[in-house]
């Protein structure tokens, strides 16, 4: 449950999330800024490995990118920004320094709309990432193709109360930037990391000692690390100890965190503007042409999918996931099937069989025509749901449904005349079962009604079916 606390103790939790922007080329540089799967060190310049002389130069489309996501969550805009230099020991940055921002960030302020309420956004600024450490037995090894990727940090009010509704939040995140269209989001691949920060406090006290813990790469992972952390905190605040601030990792296999070390502030940091970078001004036409790019937001969606009727469970479900809502409009805009019909089926049928077989929805030869094809023979009573269900797996291989149902004779029995000739068949084949539904065990009707859809293979109206066997047997 959203917001549960623990024990005598609430939590108050924090996100910092780093997502790697959808660009060609790094923040800085030309060199390209997807290095998934690449060779070691293939795809690095003078500028990402920051040699003596080389300049940095801003990626107009990062910046674009970040201020369409600051746009969506309603946060402030400066008039210009500022880049500053975040000097730290970087093992894997090669000039010792992260380029980032400090006084005068992309944004601050806005919200994410979470369980009826908002969680509030404290700064939203672009950096460049670094490279990645290998540690082996008796040494390390540097790839620092990932140095220099542009990224941009969301940093969270302590407004988050549980594991459960931090994972949540982090979903969310991953669905807006995955509609806008600004960061591919995925966790798998580094394009989405989270530190998080939290304390706990009993009701109505003053916000307890923040720990952090880094560098967390799954949702599934924020939550277990929460868990384990608050019930850290909650057994020494119980002993009647203090907990410390500090900085911690998170080990997957025994599910706890530990100390990295002791916590920086901000002074460590010795942030100063970065000398090779002037400030980049914000000039309201180009505000209007990132607005202008923005499509419709998941919120919006959800307002409008439950304007067509569709379940709360099911509206959100499916504004929240990119690929499921973009099938859906498309579906939509053919007008062949009820938007309740498409919804049900995406999210139980399609989505069922895209576990089974571990795809993605776009990854299929599924298509809105397709599906809603299949449906609407479905829902014009021309097929049986049965049908239809047994043809889904070869029209998410691209199967044309109507074809399908011609050239296997599939169409809906509906020969009244020819159905009571079958249930005559049923009643003399199952004499029991028809005692026992006059007898008024109704139950017994469900063998006689098999008995006929297996005779028409699954192709008789059931509820025509029922009617028909209950004439026969002078029941209600």
């Amino acid at each position: 449950m959203l917001g549960q606390a623990t024990g005598p103790f609430e939590a108050v939790i924090g996100l910092e999330v780093h997502l790697q922007l959808k660009t060609r080329t790094k923040i800085f540089c030309g060199c390209p800024a997807d290095p998934f799967g690449a060779p070691p060190n293939s795809q690095v310049c003078p500028v990402c490995l920051g040699l003596p002389g080389a300049l940095p130069v801003v990626n107009e489309e990062a910046l674009d990118l970040g201020l369409m996501l600051a746009l969506a969550l309603g946060a402030q805009i400066p008039d210009r920004l500022l880049f500053h230099r975040k000097n730290y020991f970087y093992p894997d940055l090669p000039k010792n320094y992260q380029i980032s921002q400090y006084t005068l960030p992309l944004g601050q302020g806005g919200a994410l709309p979470l369980g009826g309420r908002r969680v509030r956004i404290k700064r939203l600024h672009l950096e460049e990432d670094a490279g990645k450490s290998l540690h082996l037995e008796d040494r390390t090894l540097l790839d620092l193709n990932r140095a220099g990727s542009p990224l941009i940090e969301l940093v969270t009010e302590p407004d988050l109360k549980s594991p459960e509704e931090a994972r949540l939040f982090l979903q969310r995140i991953q669905a807006l930037a995955q509609t806008l269209g600004v960061s591919e989001a995925s966790p798998e691949e580094g394009k989405m990391r989270a530190d998080v920060n939290v304390s706990l406090r009993r009701s109505g006290e003053a916000l307890g000692t923040k720990v952090e813990i880094k560098n967390l790469n799954s949702f599934k992972s924020v939550q277990r690390a929460l868990e384990y952390e608050i019930r850290r905190q909650t057994e020494i605040l119980r002993r009647g100890e203090r907990v410390k601030q500090a900085t911690m990792g998170f080990e997957e296999g025994s599910g706890k965190t530990y100390p990295m070390r002791t916590k920086e502030e901000e002074a460590d940091y010795r942030y100063f503007p970065e000398p090779d970078l002037p400030p980049v001004p914000i000039r309201e036409e180009r505000l209007l042409a990132v607005k202008a790019r923005m499509p419709e937001l998941p919120w919006a969606k959800e307002a409008r999918y439950l304007a067509l009727g569709l379940k709360a469970q099911d509206a959100e479900a499916l504004a929240y996931a990119p690929a499921f809502s973009r099938f859906l409009d498309r579906a939509l805009a053919l007008g062949l099937v009820s938007p309740t019909t498409l919804a049900n089926w995406l999210l139980a049928d399609v989505a069922g069989l895209l576990n089974e077989r571990g795809l993605a929805l776009e990854e299929t030869r599924l298509t809105p025509e397709n599906l809603s094809r299949l449906l609407a023979l479905f829902e014009r009573g021309e097929i049986t749901s049965r049908v239809a269900k047994a043809l889904l797996p070869e029209v998410l291989e691209g199967a044309d449904p109507e074809a399908l149902v011609r050239a296997r004779g599939l169409g809906v029995v509906a020969d009244e005349e020819a159905l009571k000739g079958l249930v005559e068949e049923a009643l003399s084949a199952l004499p029991e079962a028809a005692k026992s539904v006059q007898e008024g065990k109704l139950k017994a009707m469900d063998a006689l009604l098999g008995y006929v859809m297996r005779k028409t293979r699954g192709q008789a109206q059931p509820e025509v079916v029922r009617r028909l066997l209950k004439e026969a047997l002078g029941v209600g």
